[in-house]
């Protein structure tokens, strides 16, 4: 693929294409507030962000908070892929490979233990559905933007 001088900006960008490319940065921007949140949620409430009351294993509270704090960590790391979003193909199918592992987790439970909260399936269908889709969004956007001329 050939680089292109200076930044893509809307303005370099033309009709349907600056229109996808604008989508899917909202799109991108409104989803990563789901792990932002919730992360900072978790980091702060431990289990009791879940509807769990104390006493719980000190180890669970230890494993949630961790997990949250990465949890909102891959949240900013998605907003980081919105400027430039035509460039972020590699960052953002790590993130995505990384959000559908653990959806495939998710699922597992599932299967084990029975259906989760509303919250959690709706988690599941964005890191099982949602997320591929955006990775197949984004490829498109980049070639249709490295493509088209200034």
């Amino acid at each position: 693929m050939t680089q292109r001088a200076g930044p893509v900006t809307d303005a370099t960008v033309k009709g349907r294409d600056a229109t996808g490319r604008r989508a899917l940065q909202v799109f991108i921007g409104v989803a990563g507030c789901l792990p932002v949140f919730a992360g900072a949620a978790g980091i702060v409430s431990g289990p009791r962000f879940l509807g769990g009351n104390p006493p719980w294993p000190v180890d669970l509270d230890s494993h949630l908070r961790f997990l949250s704090g990465v949890f909102l960590i891959v949240g900013l790391a998605w907003w980081s892929c919105i400027p430039a979003i035509e460039t972020r193909g590699e960052r953002l199918r790590l993130l995505a490979l990384m959000t559908v592992a653990g959806g495939v987790a998710r699922l597992l439970s599932l299967g084990l233990s029975g259906a989760p909260s509303a919250g959690h399936l709706v988690g599941l269908g964005m890191e099982l559905v949602a997320v591929p889709l955006v990775v197949l969004w984004q490829a498109r956007i980049a070639r249709t933007v490295w493509r088209s001329p200034r």
